[in-house]
């Protein structure tokens, strides 16, 4: 159930990437135009006869900042189409239109119920008595406040209706309508009923957001701080998107008047107060939930790389500091982060512990200190000019952040440095003699070659992966082949994506993901979670995720020919046991470890349950009890044996459940072991699955090792 869930938020946050990936061109064009059409940042500037009214440059600018806030203005439906999209697992293009035409529709099926109910008078205008804020205008309809909850409600359930109905086959009369053309009519249908439940639902639902939203801004600086830990600590998931979406972009985040209009979420409040022309300073309520990154990014994880540098052995220093000083410039400009916290996150995790706390306390410390800077996608330097050195500091208090700064940089100079030190933590540049100094993994310049062509440079100054010029040519996309083989075959995979740093997958079978192989893709690393995979490549992973999707379209299965032989091949093996896993060669006894009796593993018992790991059939089950020989549907023979010289016990301490001959299922129970009785009894209690079918030249590859619980997939033949 939780790896379930992981794979759901997984799918939504990437679908939230599409519609959050416009936001810093949106947020640059307003910037950058309300900036120099402010009367006051012309006079301050002495600008008057270059962007003074009537100049061209002003006209220009003034078209440059509608054409951003329309962007911040239609979000609703933005989001709509952008989530349908993501969540979409095929035919998208048709997910997007039926999202736009539910969207509409739910909308104005919400208006006529206002209208019928009096709420909205004839013409056009709010009834005195309706509260202010509860009613909007959405597109040019008069509907309820939803903000972007609206587009996301509207998104996540016409891509449910997508995924189930575009492949429906209709009676032949009519059939035209019938496959993806279903969507639109279904989702029509669909949500004119959701738009009349809505007006009797959201009012309640709106009620708990400004509640939730007042809980959140009531909690002060202790909220900002809690904020800040939890959103940094959901980087390695890659769920931070879902997390601070709602404060940025909905009444989660704070509502706030601005020139007469009811803005939701923090974000959405700082675009609207910059476009204003009465703002004094911006909210520093609206911005704590990203100030703070101004601090860390520019200044702290510099300090950090500084002191994996300095901690780095003499001979890697130079190595290692091109990479570093790569890795900082890319947090510092573009607030890009992910190059320097995956060198660390990896090898030492305490690292990242204190990342986590340090970056959390900045998002507190500005928000302490009225810093008020807001952003479009990350809180590097680009966009500290533009939302907070263009601004003033009148507006912004962003001189404030030079000597908080400062004093992070010290901070994780420092404690970086000491903790490295005092545990040996290998940092890039202190790894073992015959291991390379990288941020990007060991084979990413043979990924690039093989790719048959140059690399794009990753954000940390190593040659990232690249599709090369054959890049989405089908089998010829030598990159895309390795990739979709570490995912496990063509036909395992079930959906692929990606946000700004990470190739984002869905597959059948978690087992077949080779880690191996896709780090030797250029990736940073690899994370596991239920069926949802994230490769995490670097701001290079649109071009990778592009030419990946045209690969899997283009290609045969025949054109995997050797990625199709490998698919059908692969068993997946599962653990009989709960217990820790390990190869058999760590199997306390010769006889096992050498696998003279074959190829297998062992798990070391936290209990004493043995569950059949798939369906088959017994083939025997010894007299003494303590091994059982089975055959899977596949026809292959494998025994399990419990402990070592057990067979001396006569079956002490053994129960089982099941015959010669008996067909059993997966997960069904076989034996029961008394565990204290065999550990002072016999020479090892360590459980060992032999594989005696093993055809020369195939053998057990172990996936999972270390803690496990019955029925986990932990290897594969």
């Amino acid at each position: 159930m939780k790896d379930r869930i992981f794979g759901v938020l997984q799918r939504v946050g990437r679908s939230f990437m599409l519609p959050i990936a416009v936001l810093p061109v949106a947020g640059l064009l307003l910037g950058i135009g309300s900036s120099f059409t402010n009367a006051t940042t012309i006079q301050t500037y002495g600008l008057e006869r270059i962007l003074g009214d009537k100049t061209m440059l002003n006209a220009l600018l003034v078209i440059m900042a509608k054409a951003g806030n329309v962007v911040f203005d239609n979000l609703p439906i933005i989001f709509a189409v952008g989530v349908a999209i993501g969540m979409a697992k095929a035919e998208k293009e048709v997910a997007a239109l039926s999202a736009m035409i539910a969207f509409f529709v739910m909308h104005v099926s919400i208006n006529a119920v206002l209208t019928i109910t009096g709420k909205i008078l004839p013409d056009g205008t709010v009834a005195p008595g309706v509260l202010d804020g509860t009613i909007a205008s959405v597109c040019g309809i008069q509907t309820l406040q939803m903000g972007v909850f609206g587009g996301i409600i509207v998104g996540l359930g016409v891509a449910a209706l997508h995924n189930r109905y575009h492949k429906i086959a209709l009676p032949n009369a009519i059939s035209f309508f019938g496959g993806s053309r279903f969507v639109p009519i279904i989702s029509t249908v669909a949500y004119v009923g959701v738009g009349m439940v809505m007006y009797f639902i959201w009012p309640v639902v709106q009620n708990a957001i400004f509640a939730l939203g007042g809980l959140v801004t009531g909690t002060g600086y202790a909220g900002t701080l809690i904020f800040g830990i939890i959103k940094r600590a959901l980087i390695p998931f890659g769920l931070h998107h879902v997390f601070y979406m709602p404060f940025w972009q909905t009444a989660v985040g704070g509502t706030m008047m601005v020139d007469g209009n009811l803005i939701q979420g923090g974000q959405n409040i700082f675009f609207a107060q910059l476009a204003s022309p009465d703002v004094i300073h911006f909210s520093a309520d609206a911005t704590r939930y990203f100030s703070g990154e101004f601090i860390f990014m520019i200044f702290g994880l510099p300090g950090a790389a500084l002191a994996m540098y300095r901690s780095a052995k003499p001979e890697k220093r130079k190595a290692a500091g091109g990479l570093l000083l790569s890795a900082a410039l890319a947090s510092m400009l573009t607030g890009i982060t992910e190059p320097i916290e995956f060198s660390f996150l990896f090898v030492a995790p305490m690292l990242f512990a204190v990342q986590v706390i340090l970056a959390g306390s900045a998002y507190m410390i500005a928000h302490i200190l009225n810093i008020a800077v807001g952003l479009t996608f990350s809180g590097g330097f680009l966009d500290l000019l533009i939302f907070g050195i263009l601004q003033g500091n009148e507006k912004t208090s962003w001189m404030r952040i030079i000597p908080v700064g400062i004093i992070y940089f010290l901070l994780y100079y420092f404690i970086f440095s000491f903790l490295i030190k005092r545990f040996d933590l290998k940092t890039p540049g202190r790894e073992d003699e015959d291991e390379e100094t990288k941020l990007y993994t060991k084979a990413d310049v043979n990924a690039r070659k093989s790719a048959g062509a140059a690399g794009v440079a990753g954000p940390a100054g190593a040659a990232g992966p690249a599709g090369g010029e054959n890049g989405g040519n089908g089998d010829k996309d030598a990159l895309s082949m390795d990739i979709a083989r570490g995912l496990g075959g063509k036909r395992n995979i079930t959906s692929v994506d990606c946000c700004a740093t990470r190739l984002r997958c869905s597959v059948d079978s978690p087992a077949l993901v080779d880690e191996r192989l896709l780090k030797a893709t250029g990736a940073v690393g690899v994370i596991k979670k239920g069926q949802g995979i994230q490769v995490i490549y670097g701001p290079n992973v649109t071009v990778i995720k592009s030419n990946l999707e045209q690969y899997l379209a283009q290609a045969p299965d025949e054109a995997l020919e050797e990625d199709a032989e490998s698919c059908q091949e692969k068993h997946i093996i599962c653990s009989p046991f709960n217990g820790k896993a390990a190869s058999i060669t760590e199997a306390p006894d010769e006889a096992f470890s050498s696998k003279a009796m074959g190829d297998g593993y062992m798990v070391i018992p936290a209990d004493g349950q043995v569950l059949a790991p798939e369906d088959g059939e017994v083939l025997f089950v010894f007299p003494s009890k303590h091994a059982i020989g089975l055959k899977t549907g596949d026809g292959m023979e494998y025994l399990l044996h419990i402990g070592v010289d057990t067979v001396k016990l006569d079956g002490k301490g053994f129960e089982t459940f099941v015959k010669d001959g008996q067909k059993v299922k997966k997960g069904q129970k076989l034996m029961e072991f008394d565990l204290e009785y065999i550990r002072a009894n016999a020479a090892s209690e360590a459980c060992m699955a032999v594989f005696t079918g093993l055809t020369e030249g195939r053998e057990i590859h172990m996936v999972k090792t270390g803690e496990v619980r019955a029925l986990d997939e932990i290897g594969w033949y």
